[in-house]
């Protein structure tokens, strides 16, 4: 997202008020009881939170063992200076796994980059004959571990599962964990949407635990993940189990699959599923299966639950040949929301799995079938639920800020970012390496979820650099998915997809020739803001959306209603996905279907009939022209630039003291345009008078370009009243039958302009599928 550059200046936060209660907890013992920072905003999760029930669902949805400890809950934590080597006072107690600026972390505190975090607590006794792992689901940034003073082990990273075997460190009793997390948050350092101001499109800090810490009890050798490889004709599906610990002379892996509760094949490595149900957003088929690891006297060693699907994404050609999705060798139009994830409560982390959870069925039951995860990586029972509700998900690698070169001030990215020219950041070879690093490791983090369509690497040329390079490795690493390479641009010739940002309404250039051979997608457009009084992280902040703010619900529906009309006429010439920004608010932004505290703006049975008919248009329409627009040549209308008389819509009006140009009509600095007459006052009204000789066949459309708000009439009825502008031409469908007649046809139309671009032209069409 790009936040606008009249709000790119500091705004205020809840930070002193966040340091403030810190620094009362850090004047306390430890807390005999958790409670939450007061003063910030909360969800109802949130508030019904208990220090004892946080977030004990198991963690590993594909790999379930049944031997296994949440070690979520009250910690000991201090804050120290980085050069600092032990924690010698422990300031309080805090809730793992919130974050300590977070609220329901019960501390509140910014932790610095000059500071070390530190986390301590006792873990249970081993189980004799067992190995013992210690699992961290996600820590932010670099972590290091000891068990009874010895070392363990560190990892360098924030948004991917890591874990350590510590059984040899481990006694019989007193066992004690000590953690120390450093975290710069900016830098080289993959931080996505943290920052360490927070402010506009960056949000606050988050260090430390913020996923689930578990143990589990091993046999000394046991299966430690499990990769899938399906095939939708056969039917197979081929089980590769990596195994650790000393190999078993005969040991073999035995899988049994089920289906709605009933096993229907076992096998060993490989299994053909009979009958076998394919997997999509209407027929979300699960296959539940148990892998075992046999001994060579056929006694099970190991054992884990899973799941897996049979789906195939792919893209093909349509009639006018622009490439399309595919799922299962069908076309099929992806469309959903961008999702960042972040809680007022919170922050990365959800106040519960229920609350996660809530987000997604709003989503699904307002029509959508995917979900554009934001530059950041979700808890995996996030993707379980996608799995089992049938939500495609394009995955974000979480980004970082060292990018190309700088926009000049002032100049609008929406032109900038598809340039023909792009550009690379300079990265340094170790800073790239971790980069990499960080990306095959979501990769194979994720690899066997089924609802995953899309990886993209890079966002916004959010530290993008040696895109080329980085294009080729992420195009190998899985040949499964497809490849965005830089979403809203800056665009390189590499990977499946050219992805367009426009704000509010959707666009794509469709002119430039580079873009042919790719999945044309609009990857963010909306933004429409709605502030909803007593849901806003601080109503003294310039709370903003994209396009100004409506002034009621009514008009913030018409705004959204649009924008997906836009869409749809973006969809019969060629574009293949839509991006709507965004499903909730975050903190000053106010652009969610939801607010920040996932209270409802719309319903999303109001949303659902708008995704419905998105959904059912046909991706390849013949457009006829009734009423010609200037696109391809120029159309005469007469106008005037002086406030008309009354009735000046009608067909008998007398224009005949008007003017007489060519369309369109506007100011040639505006972008995508063909100004056949200069329009440069604050209003216009146009009159073409067309012969109708033959009857309308499909769909009449209007087919419109409009900056700004516009106001259209056809035979002296109103078909059309536009607000906002569109960035290029928009198919409007009209819903009034019969007013299109055969013989003379009047279109007038008022365009009212009051800052930037401007351009007016239209005309009606003849839409029918192919």
């Amino acid at each position: 997202m790009k936040l606008p550059i009249s709000l790119a200046k500091n705004l205020r936060t809840r930070s002193a008020l966040l340091i403030f209660n810190s620094l009362l907890c850090m004047s306390l013992p430890a807390l005999a009881e958790w409670q939450a920072v007061k003063g910030g905003m909360m969800t109802k999760w949130g508030s019904e939170l208990k220090a004892d029930k946080v977030w004990q669902e198991y963690p590993r949805p594909q790999m379930v063992r049944g031997d296994w400890t949440n070690l979520n809950g009250l910690w000991d934590y201090a804050v120290t200076s980085k050069d600092q080597q032990t924690a010698a006072n422990w300031n309080g107690q805090i809730l793992v796994p919130f974050c300590p600026e977070s609220s329901l972390s019960g501390v509140g505190r910014l932790i610095e980059p000059t500071e070390a975090l530190w986390y301590k607590r006792p873990l249970p006794a081993p189980k004799e004959g067992k190995r013992t792992l210690l699992n961290f689901e996600a820590v932010d940034h670099t972590t290091t571990v000891w068990v009874n003073g010895q070392r363990i082990g560190s990892h360098t990273g924030g948004f991917t599962p890591f874990s350590f075997d510590i059984t040899p460190a481990l006694k019989a009793e007193g066992n004690e964990l000590l953690i120390r997390v450093d975290d710069a948050t900016e830098g080289y350092q993959l931080h996505g949407k943290q920052k360490l101001k927070n402010e506009g499109i960056w949000y606050t800090r988050v260090t430390g635990i913020w996923q689930t810490v578990w143990l589990e009890n091993v046999a000394e050798r046991f299966i430690r993940d499990l990769d899938y490889t399906t095939d939708i004709k056969t039917g197979t599906v081929k089980v590769d189990a990596k195994l650790s610990g000393k190999a078993l002379e005969g040991e073999k892996i035995r899988v049994t699959a089920s289906f709605g509760g009933k096993e229907i094949t076992s096998g060993s490595g490989t299994i053909t599923l009979p009958e076998p149900k394919l997997w999509s957003p209407d027929s979300p088929n699960l296959y539940d299966l148990k892998v075992e690891l046999l001994g060579a006297d056929g006694k099970v060693v190991d054992e884990v639950k899973s799941y897996v699907a049979l789906r195939e994404f792919g893209k093909n050609q349509d009639a006018a040949g622009n490439w399309r999705f595919t799922l299962n060798g069908k076309s099929i139009f992806h469309w959903g929301p961008l999702d960042q994830g972040w809680w007022p409560d919170g922050l990365l982390t959800p106040p519960s799995e229920a609350a996660m959870i809530s987000d997604i069925d709003y989503l699904k039951a307002a029509g959508f079938n995917m979900i554009r995860k934001h530059i950041k990586i979700e808890p995996r029972s996030y993707y379980a639920h996608c799995d089992k509700v049938g939500m495609l998900m394009w995955q974000d690698q979480v980004s970082q800020g060292y990018g190309p070169e700088t926009k000049p001030e002032g100049s609008n990215p929406q032109w900038t970012r598809m340039a023909e020219n792009p550009k690379d950041g300079v990265w340094p070879d170790e800073a790239h390496e971790q980069y990499v690093t960080e990306y095959k490791r979501m990769v194979d983090h994720l690899r066997d979820v089924p609802c995953i369509a899309v990886w993209s690497p890079f966002n916004e040329a959010w530290g993008q650099h040696r895109t080329m390079e980085v294009g080729k490795m992420a195009t190998e690493y899985d040949k499964t998915r497809h490849i965005n390479i830089a979403s809203g641009g800056n665009f390189w010739p590499i990977g499946d997809i050219a992805d367009e940002h426009r704000y509010p309404d959707p666009g794509f250039p469709f002119e430039d020739k580079r873009f042919n051979n790719y999945v044309k997608v609009v990857g963010e457009f909306g933004g429409h803001g709605m502030p909803i009084e007593g849901h806003l992280w601080n109503k003294n902040s310039p709370n903003w959306g994209y396009g100004g703010l409506p002034k009621d619900l009514a008009e913030w529906k018409e705004r959204y209603t649009r924008s997906i009309e836009v869409l749809g006429s973006l969809r019969k010439r060629g574009v293949c996905a839509g991006v709507y920004t965004q499903t909730t608010d975050v903190e000053v932004e106010i652009n969610g279907l939801l607010t920040y505290d996932r209270v409802e703006k719309v319903d999303a049975a109001w949303l659902k009939p708008i995704s419905d008919k998105l959904l059912s248009t046909p991706d390849v329409v013949i457009q006829s022209p009734v009423i010609p627009t200037s696109e391809k040549e120029p159309q005469a209308a007469r106008f005037t630039t002086g406030k008309p008389a009354e009735g000046w819509e009608k067909p008998d009006f007398d224009d005949s003291a008007w003017k007489e140009g060519k369309g369109g009509f506007g100011t040639r600095e505006t972008p995508g345009t063909q100004v056949g007459t200069e329009w440069n006052s604050e209003d216009i009204w146009l009159r073409r008078s067309v012969e109708v000789t033959a009857a309308i066949k499909g769909q009449a459309v209007l087919r419109v370009f409009h900056d700004e708000e516009a106001t259209v009439f056809l035979n002296g009825e109103k078909i059309a009243d536009l607000k906002g502008h569109t960035t290029g031409y928009a198919d409007v469908p009209l819903s009034k039958p019969g007013l299109l007649k055969s013989g003379r046809n009047v279109i007038a139309i008022h365009c009212h302009q009051t800052k930037g671009g401007q351009y007016i032209d239209a005309g009606i069409y003849d839409e029918t599928a192919r």
